[in-house]
């Protein structure tokens, strides 16, 4: 017979969940945890490419215990190399339409007021999962937070804008996902009022936008921001349209909504597998000769919507988000993911380097020019990674209004012979208290990565989130500085000047 106990049912707005106790070390109380809790409804048939339809109520208990679910439709991505990234990006799609979902852990259901974590998962808005190993929210559990961790549409499903549809279906989602939260929140044992909304990569560029965006208004009380800035978007619907026609022209169908909605969803993502490559995809150059992408991915949310009627910088700047807490970093050898584990760090040439950033920026040579010394491919990957990643995190630190933090990650990964350094995505494990699920010959952190810096920023996010204090003072826009988390220290200092302007 089943204790009732160790099978705890939460009442949320749609329907009861029954999750499942986890029990720690000797000594320790059991969190709670639940898995792929509905926060809308499954986006098949009409409601594919149209904004997220409430979640249908259901009679009984829906089991939520078990493992992980279906996640959104996503070709096979991989990171040359040899280095295993699974624990952060996942293991690749798991079919179902039922994958509008969140992850919840709680320390106890029953609690109330305690601090809300909800996190957007990255991966160039094309893969991903919020189920990803390293997302696992025991540690924050432990810690006192309620952490909640979303799926959303990625890739043509989520960020595909088409005629007969919504735009920024992705971005939509996560605003769904958000309001779940609010209206759901103390039924888990958290406060409405107390949620911060943190990602990173993709998630962060999301939440740097959605900063901006009216739609968010009072749907978080802070945010984080990791690897991610406000500026990861198009200038409109219309800059997307050589990608909806080569894919539309691949399947034989129609441009518009109702000829993708004719299209398998395992169809329709083999063609954006296909068209979303490097040698395939079209010139989705702006005007001015950028490419907002970088050549990373052709999705990307468009402005110019109701979502973002303007600028989401110019927004902050204006005041957008004033009463929202905002700490945001990156970490200090970004691209080195990228160029590392492929070899290419050491292997570019000088001239193949102002090849391949010329199609992402005509002012290419100037900005080789100014990367300082070493070899060709480390000042290349010095130059994307303040063009991609550093840049625009400092920039919406610049120009938020309200009380803002600043970070670095430096410490460098053993990985790769010592040349992934302070890469992409190394924070995570950090920041989730789960080295564990990373740590391997073959992982980002290495063998052995430090334990003592995850306890210190693991703190720090909780405490952030709890308080609005992260353990340093806000930044000072005449006097810039940040935190810079390294192996057994952590330091106080000024701001870097930007390598390439």
């Amino acid at each position: 017979m089943t204790d009732p106990a160790a099978t705890p049912v939460v009442r949320t707005t749609a329907g009861q969940v029954r999750g499942v106790r986890i029990d720690g070390s000797p000594g320790s109380d059991p969190v709670v945890r639940f898995r792929s809790v509905p926060y809308a409804a499954p986006p098949e048939g009409p409601l594919r490419f149209v904004a997220p339809a409430p979640v249908p109520g259901w009679d009984g208990v829906r089991e939520a215990g078990g493992g992980v679910g279906p996640n959104a439709p996503q070709p096979v991505r991989q990171v040359a190399g040899g280095l295993d990234m699974s624990p952060v990006i996942g293991t690749g799609w798991r079919p179902g339409p039922d994958y509008l979902t969140a992850d919840v852990w709680t320390p106890d259901p029953g609690a109330g007021g305690l601090p809300v974590m909800v996190f957007l998962h990255g991966g160039a808005f094309v893969a991903g999962e919020g189920s990803a190993g390293v997302y696992d929210g025991e540690a924050f559990a432990r810690s006192g937070v309620v952490l909640v961790s979303v799926n959303y549409r990625l890739g043509a499903e989520g960020f595909l804008p088409v005629p007969g549809g919504d735009t920024n279906v992705g971005l939509r989602d996560q605003l769904a996902a958000l309001a779940w939260v609010r209206d759901n929140a103390a039924a888990f044992g958290g406060d409405p009022d107390l949620v911060t909304v943190f990602g990173e990569s993709a998630g962060a560029m999301s939440i740097g936008l959605l900063l901006g965006s009216p739609l968010s208004e009072g749907l978080f009380r802070r945010a984080i921001l990791e690897s991610g800035g406000a500026e990861m978007a198009r200038a409109g619907a219309d800059r997307v349209a050589p990608v909806l026609d080569r894919i539309a022209a691949d399947l034989g169908v129609t441009a518009d909504a109702d000829g993708l909605r004719g299209v398998a969803v395992a169809d329709l993502a083999a063609a954006q597998g296909r068209v979303d490559t490097p040698g395939q995809r079209p010139d989705l150059r702006e005007p001015d000769g950028t490419e907002p992408g970088f050549g990373i991915t052709g999705f990307l949310p468009v402005l110019g919507d109701d979502v973002f009627p303007r600028s989401p910088l110019d927004a902050l700047r204006d005041g957008a988000s004033a009463r929202v807490d905002v700490l945001a970093g990156s970490n200090a050898e970004e691209m080195n993911l990228y160029l590392a584990p492929t070899g290419l760090l050491d292997a570019l040439t000088e001239d193949q380097a102002r090849t391949a950033l010329g199609v992402l920026r005509p002012d290419a040579g100037t900005l080789m020019d100014g990367a300082g010394a070493g070899t060709a491919g480390e000042r290349y990957a010095r130059v994307l990674t303040e063009l991609v990643f550093t840049g625009p995190t400092r920039r919406v630190l610049q120009a938020h209004t309200g009380a803002s933090f600043g970070y670095e990650f430096a410490w460098r990964s053993p990985a790769c012979d010592g040349r992934l350094g302070a890469c992409h995505a190394l924070e995570l494990p950090f920041v989730f208290g789960t080295l564990d699920r990373a740590a391997a010959p073959d992982g980002l952190p290495g063998e052995t990565p430090p334990a003592e810096l995850s306890t210190r920023m693991h703190r720090a996010w909780v405490d952030f989130a709890a308080t609005g204090d992260p353990g340093w003072p806000a930044r000072d826009g005449a006097d810039p500085h940040l935190m810079r988390f390294d192996g057994d220290a952590d330091t106080l200092v000024a701001e870097p000047t930007p390598p390439v302007i």
